[in-house]
Order: structure tokens, then C-alpha cells, then sequence
């Protein structure tokens, strides 16, 4: 079965540079077996970020598009806490906010473009409890922000 780093080199992806935190956090925290990732946002690799809200900004798939690149920036947090993808025994949880008008009711679709991408990464592994939920607004107005808690191998 092939490692979570073979499927990201499989799949083409190349993970985004880390990025700084914009304020006063760390972007993970490791307690035991268990890594706690700090929400992101789409940061794209040039720094700059999806941004708008949902339904008025921008579209359903242009959102799904930011979640995945939040998840991308989620994996690059995981490889620099751990050095690699391959410590990663269960993705735990995940929490999605999506900036959107009120009365937005497909939160969840949005949110699947980040957990789509764990489960192709890790497999069923990377199938997460989730909760997918609707904001007025967020940082910088970016599309969407994604949380994490992730298990690692012994």
C-alpha cells in the first residue's frame, strides 16, 4: 500500500512553503500522539489568498477549491511538525468555516474539498469527524478557515 508521501508525489501535488502565523499562535502543538493544527486559510504559494464570501463573492466551487488549498497548507503543517506525512496514523477532526451569506446551506460540500484530499492522501485514515459551519465573515475575508486534530504513529 502505498505511504501518504508516495500518494502526494502521485497525485502531483507539491505542499506550499510554511507560512508565518499572523498573529500570536503557533501553527501546531503536539501533545503525545496527538497533533492540534491552528486553522488556515487558502494562503496560495505566491502569499496571497482566496478570498469573499460565499454566494456573493464567490462561487460553491471556487470555495471547495479554497478548502483543498487549506488542506494543502494543513499537510504542510503536519510535515513540519513531524517531517513527513507517513507519521500520520488518523486524521481525528476536522473543523471548517466558511464565509458565507446568510442562508448558505451547502457548508458541508465546501468543506469536502479539504477532507476529499485527506482521503486520497491517507486513505480511509483521513476520513475525519467533521463539522462544517457557516460565518458572517473571517480574517482577510478569506473564503474558508480549517482546524485539524490529527493522531500519529507511535
Amino acid at each position: 500500500m502505498p505511504t501518504p508521501e508516495a500518494r502526494l508525489h502521485t497525485l502531483g501535488l507539491t505542499l506550499p512553503p510554511p507560512p508565518a502565523p499572523l498573529g500570536t499562535y503557533v501553527p501546531f502543538r503536539r501533545a503525545g500522539n496527538l497533533l492540534f493544527l491552528s486553522g488556515v486559510g487558502p494562503r496560495m504559494d505566491d502569499g496571497g489568498f482566496i478570498a469573499g464570501q460565499v454566494g456573493n463573492d464567490i462561487t460553491v466551487a471556487q470555495a471547495i477549491e479554497a478548502a483543498r488549498q487549506c488542506g494543502l497548507n494543513l499537510l504542510t503543517n503536519i510535515r513540519a511538525a513531524t517531517g513527513t506525512l507517513d507519521a500520520v496514523d488518523t486524521v481525528l477532526k476536522v473543523f471548517g468555516m466558511v464565509n458565507a451569506v446568510a442562508g448558505f446551506g451547502d457548508h458541508p460540500k465546501v468543506i469536502d474539498g479539504c477532507t476529499d484530499l485527506f482521503v486520497a492522501i491517507f486513505g480511509d485514515a483521513g476520513r475525519p469527524a467533521r463539522s462544517a459551519v457557516g460565518m458572517g465573515s473571517l480574517p482577510r475575508n478569506i473564503a474558508v478557515e480549517i482546524e485539524a486534530i490529527v493522531l500519529l504513529r507511535d
